[in-house]
């Protein structure tokens, strides 16, 4: 991705986030002068990978294939029980109309997809073969909808209107997308511990993070780009 994109579509989400009045931590806004200026204090937001992220999943088309979100919260993977960590994660996910988050599941997370607001939000689910990782697309798939258990044929669209969610155990494929016609999703992702480097498994092996042309500076940070503390 050109970094001038990448540019317009922070602000363009910053601009989504105050039209549905969702306030982003302060740090959110930060330029990457303010980066180079903060200390070790802001360490946990380095370490746990906070803040923006954008991806087109290798696709040409961002706006075709592609997501731009926001890590709120995340903790970390720890098996030193006299730690005090979190062992959860909070994400904002902006989804366009149209725009694929591609098939995959994860591993470890489960997780529960959020319709915070704006458009109607599409999922597609598979379970995954335990043998093969593969779709299973002959067994039915059972879900919890707002707490209500509902059972859907393999890749069967399920819609979720705004403030309506969807739990998504480990090993349940998934793909998402918003209603082409209904407006943006400001959605939300609230699950275990997120581990974007060893936790995704996707159908096709796709990259999780774009490489970045530098056509002009960088208004924003994102997530993978933070500096280290002086």
């Amino acid at each position: 991705m050109k970094r001038s994109e990448i540019n317009g579509y922070l602000q363009a989400g910053m601009t989504f986030c105050e039209r549905q009045n969702f306030h982003l931590p302060k740090w959110a806004y930060w330029s990457p002068a303010d980066w180079a200026k903060a200390g070790h204090d802001a360490d946990e937001i380095r370490e746990r990978q906070l803040g923006w992220d954008i991806t087109t999943f290798g696709s040409d088309d961002y706006t075709k294939q592609g997501l731009l979100a926001f890590t709120i919260r995340n903790g970390e993977l720890c098996d030193q029980p006299d730690r005090m960590v979190k062992d959860y994660c909070e994400k904002l996910l902006l989804v366009d109309e149209g725009q694929l988050t591609p098939t995959h599941f994860h591993w470890s997370k489960m997780e529960d997809i959020i319709n915070r607001s704006g458009g109607r939000l599409i999922l597609e689910l598979w379970n995954a073969d335990p043998d093969t990782e593969q779709l299973d697309e002959v067994n039915e798939v059972v879900v919890s909808i707002d707490g209500i258990e509902r059972t859907v044929s393999p890749g069967e669209k399920v819609i979720l209107e705004p403030g309506e969610s969807i739990t998504l155990p480990p090993f349940m494929y998934h793909r998402f997308y918003a209603e082409p016609g209904s407006g943006m999703v400001l959605g939300g992702e609230v699950s275990r511990v997120n581990d974007d480097t060893h936790d995704n498994r996707f159908l096709q092996p796709l990259p999780r993070f774009p490489a970045i042309e530098e056509d002009e500076q960088p208004l924003f940070l994102l997530c993978t780009e933070y500096p280290a503390a002086t």
